[in-house]
């Protein structure tokens, strides 16, 4: 089968490789079912936005590589590569996902730790005497 979308999702520090390819709606996550990959429904169900977003959930197979961060980052990071993968399909699926903000990457990471303190912000414990 030949891949007919290549989407790479990001977010927080996972990143997600999506291959979309025409199929019956299956999805995979790193060789295994998407249910049985994540957790919580409402992680599966951040994942499969894009695809309930354009009504094509069972129109495409899709392949998911997904590494780094934890799950619900990685459900972030599914959700992004699908989207990107979508409208590289279908022009007309772009707006749609714009528009519910899926195709937006979600910039929050976690700030580093400075030198001198006991985290980003934490300070170590200041005595006057």
């Amino acid at each position: 089968m030949k891949n007919i979308g290549i989407g790479t999702g990001r977010r927080k520090t996972s990143v997600a490789r999506v291959y979309i390819r025409e199929g019956k709606g299956s999805v995979t996550v790193n060789n295994k079912n998407m249910d049985d990959y994540f957790a919580t429904p409402e992680q599966v169900q951040m994942a499969k936005r894009p695809l309930f977003v354009t009504a094509s959930d069972t129109r495409y197979d899709v392949i998911i590589t997904v590494y780094g961060g934890g799950l619900n980052g990685q459900a972030g990071a599914c959700s992004h590569g699908i989207a990107r993968a979508l409208a590289q399909v279908d022009a007309s699926n772009h707006s749609s996902l714009k528009a519910n903000g899926l195709l937006t990457r979600d910039s929050r990471m976690v700030e580093r730790k400075k030198y001198g303190q006991r985290g980003a912000r934490r300070r170590f414990q200041f005595s006057k005497r």
